[in-house]
This record gives structure tokens, sequence and C-alpha cells, in this order.
């Protein structure tokens, strides 16, 4: 930052916060003489670039963004994924999920409750002593609240049961514009007419191999087909749905314009590659995924232009890392492959506690690689939890397909895995599984303990890759020079460093120091 923006004072009216599952720095530079002069082009040329932002672990998008907008590690911010297993009720549920809030437009109630920190768009509120406004719209209600905080007028996400758009009694001011909508465009009424094929020909998308450029896909979204919605929702259909509703709050709810404060507008995107479809390789819908991103975010900034003005805005667009997980690779290419089963493994683990301690049910849940102990028969048996937990994590690491298995009491500790610092603060202690179990690259696991494998017919089953915990960041505002930032930055510098900017004080769990632009 020049010495004249360092001594002025922003006029900042609008802070227009970007999260997106899944963005790829490769995928950037590839499309780069593809994209436009509005979107991730105007970022690049005119603001702070940041190609790789370290995560410390991938982490899933609620969890990600919940990093993002407070600077808190999950061990802090209490988020560290989607869902969260109640050892009470033996019940999954959404980490968000509040059954003591009702539902607007649906039937599920949440709230930020279990957020245990402040974010962005708090403080901002804060600082403008409630007068500012700040609304969140994202596709999934764990990145909408993640967005929208505990302050915002509303945090906005399609509900996947019935297509409408939907927030949170929690939150007291959801616009009337979202009620007209459900009601006049209801998106059932619109996906008979709405398809996905490539954006360009083959031209465009030169840089892959000419078979997957020269025969395009096409999805179409029947009203025969059970799963549409979910498919539309994984689509970057969905991207063009979200850019929609934030111009119509630019329009109708006048953000950006309030005498006092900084009003604030957070949006969740996705590029992820589509679980749906034949073919492995994603990486022509990936590409034009990104590719279409990059028209709803000109689209997006021109709204903002139009409505409050750039020169006013202070822009901040965070990529998340990707998912560890891809389709598994056609069979006739040989590459290894296997399955875990976590029914098998809890099965199986069981009976090796049983020759230990005596008969007795001592799994109580086994999804995504985290598994939980019945804490009921360990306390009846008189164990020590911690040396069964030790016990559980030894016997899963021998098992076939496993190339990590660590306990809990280690994660605290901080001697699991490579990156042990990185996964201790990235895990929220007080939900954490008594044992986490990482397949091996290549290796599915089959979530099968409760009886329901993953994976449908549309929707192919995952394997494991190993992934990068890094994603591209961009900071764009009248006061900023044009930079890019090669050596990596932690990701929880992201939000002090907006607050910096302007000029209000940090999240109040972030912990690093901002970047001096």
């Amino acid at each position: 930052m020049g010495a004249s923006a360092q001594t002025s004072a922003p006029q900042f009216k609008l802070l227009l916060g970007i999260v997106v599952e899944g963005l790829d720095d490769a995928c950037l530079e590839q499309l780069r003489d593809k994209f436009g002069a509005g979107g991730f082009r105007m970022l690049a040329d005119s603001g702070v670039y940041i190609p790789f932002a370290d995560y410390g672990t991938p982490l899933d998008v609620t969890a990600a963004t919940a990093t993002v907008v407070s600077g808190a590690q999950p061990s802090l911010s209490g988020i560290d994924g989607t869902t969260r297993f109640d050892r009470s009720r033996l019940l999954y549920s959404h980490v968000y999920a509040d059954p003591t809030v009702s539902g607007v437009h649906t039937r599920e109630g949440y709230s930020p409750a279990r957020l245990r920190v402040s974010t962005v768009s708090d403080e901002a509120r804060i600082a403008g002593s409630g007068i500012s406004t700040a609304y969140a719209v994202a596709a999934t209600p764990g990145q909408a609240i993640s967005l929208g905080g505990h302050t915002a007028n509303a945090a906005l996400w399609l509900d996947a049961a019935t297509g409408n758009w939907a927030s949170s009694g929690f939150y007291r001011d959801v616009p009337a514009v979202i009620a007209t909508r459900n009601r006049v465009a209801p998106l059932t009424l619109r996906l008979d007419t709405m398809s996905w094929a490539p954006s360009g020909g083959a031209e465009v998308f030169s840089m892959l191999p000419e078979h997957l450029a020269r025969y395009p896909f096409r999805y179409v979204f029947p009203r025969s087909n059970a799963s549409r919605i979910d498919m539309f929702m994984a689509s970057p259909l969905m991207n063009r749905e979200v850019t929609t509703v934030a111009t119509d709050l630019l329009t109708n709810v006048r953000i950006g314009r309030s005498e006092e404060g900084v009003d604030v507008l957070n949006i969740g995107y996705s590029v992820t590659p589509y679980p749906y479809g034949r073919n492995a390789d994603k990486r022509l819908e990936q590409l034009d995924a990104t590719l279409r991103l990059d028209h709803n975010l000109a689209q997006l900034f021109s709204a903002v232009d139009r409505t409050v003005g750039l020169d006013h805005t202070l822009i901040y667009l965070a990529g998340t890392p990707a998912r560890p997980y891809s389709p598994r690779d056609d069979e006739k290419w040989n590459i290894p492959f296997g399955e875990f089963s976590t029914r098998r493994a809890a099965s199986l683990l069981n009976m090796y506690l049983i020759a230990l301690h005596g008969n007795g049910d001592y799994v109580s849940a086994f999804r995504g690689g985290r598994l939980y102990l019945n804490a009921t028969t360990i306390k009846d048996k008189g164990l020590d939890a911690a040396t069964v937990r030790a016990e559980a994590a030894a016997f899963l690491s021998r098992m076939s397909g496993v190339d990590r298995a660590y306990s809990s009491d280690a994660v605290a500790a901080g001697t699991a895995g490579d990156n042990a610092s990185a996964l201790r603060r990235n895990t929220a202690l007080a939900d954490a599984p008594d044992v986490t179990v990482t397949v091996a690259p290549g290796y599915e696991m089959v979530d099968d303990f409760d009886g329901t494998p993953t994976g449908t017919p549309d929707a192919p089953r995952y394997v494991r890759r190993a992934v990068a915990s890094t994603a591209p960041v961009f900071i764009f505002a009248p006061t900023l020079e044009a930079t890019r930032i090669d050596t990596p930055v932690d990701a929880r510098a992201i939000a002090p460093t907006v607050c910096r900017i302007l000029r209000i004080r940090s999240p109040n769990g972030a912990t690093e120091a901002p970047l001096r632009l």
C-alpha cells in the first residue's frame, strides 16, 4: 500500500466477501487468457493475489468458510466439519442444527450457536453500532451460516428438499424479495428447462486433451429424477442462482447505502468436481465451472458498481481446499483400487476389543473416517478410555487400505500425522472422534456402518487422492496496489487483514497478524 493510501481514510460502504469451495490456482492459470475483463482478471490485475493460502489440512466447506471469516482455527471456532456426532443421543446432526429455532421456508432449524468466535461481518456490524447491514447467500446452510455469523440480518441458502430459498428464525430480517422469489420463480418449475453443457467449443478448452474437449457433456434435471435438486446444486448453475439472489439483495435491500458503517454481503460459491455423470475425468466440467464462475463474478461486480460503486467497495475472494476424494478411474487403467468398509472394520475392531476386555458393544458410530467408541461400555467395564482409544487406533492402523489411524489423545498431544500441529488446530476436540482413520490413496471408504453405504447409481463413490491444503485468495480495494504474493500465507490471516483495511478490530478468535499490504 502506498503512503498516500495509508494516510487517507478509505470511504468504504460495502464489504463483499466471497468464498469459493474447491477453487484451484492451477485451474485459474489454465484459464487466464479465457477470462473476461470483469471477473478474476479484474481481481488479479487490480488487487492483491495470493495463490497459496494455507489451511494446514483440507477442511470441508463449512469449516473452511468459518476459518476464513473468523481468522480462527477450528479448535477455537468449534467448527471442524459440517456434521457432528451427538454422543449422548448417538445421532449425527448438522453442526449448525438448532432445535430451539424455527426454519424460514424450510422445516429445518439452524443457528450459529456452535460458532464460538466472532467473524468479520460481526465486527463490521458492531463497529457500525448495528446501523449497517449484513447478508449471506450460499448453496448450503453450513456455508451460509458460517458466512452470516452471529449478527447477520439474514443468512440464505437453497433448501435441498424443496428447492426454496430458506433461512433461520435466528435471523430477524429475511427480505421479502426471498418469499417473492420462492412464489413467483420457484426452482422446481424452472429445472425442467435447464441444462448444463460446455460454455464454449474445443478452442476454449484447448489446454485439455483433444478427446475431452471435442466430446462435450450435457446434464439435464428432469422431473422424473428424484435427485435433480441435488444434481443442480452440485452444478455451476447453482452459482448463477446465488448470483441472482445476491443481485436482488443489492437492488432491493439497498445494501451498501447505509449512512454509517460498512454494509456486508457475503457469498458462497463452489467449483468442486461434479459428482454426477459417468466419466471419472472431470477436468472439462471443472474448467467450465470456473469459466462460468468468472462470468458470474463479472455480473456481480457490475451490480456492485452500479448500486454502490467499486470505488467504495472492499472485496475479498478466498478459495477453499479441494475435496480429497474423486471418482474412481476406469478399471481399464489398472490403477490400484480397494474398498474400506466401515461396517467390517468396526466388527473386527469390536471382536478384538472383546478378546482384550470381554463381551460388549465397543463401537457406537463410524462414518467418514471418524470412529466413536461406546463410552457407556468402557465406563461400565472400568476401562481407561485413553488406553482403549490407543488400542483401537493401533488395531485399525494395521488393516488393509488404512494409511493412518490416530486417537484423539494423539491429536490433542500434537503427535498425530505428518502435519501434527495443523491437524491439532483443525480439530474441535469437544466433538472429536475417538479415532480418526485415513485410507490410502486409491481406496474408497464405504460408509456402511449404519447400513447406508455411500454412493447412488447417479453419484459414483469416491476414492481418496492426495491434495494440497492451499487455495488462492484475492483482495481488491481502491486503496490497494496490484500485488502478487507467491509465498504461502496462513489462511487465518485473511480476516484480520480485511479488518485492518476497514480499520475495525479483528474477530476475537483471530490468531494471525494481518498482512501489511
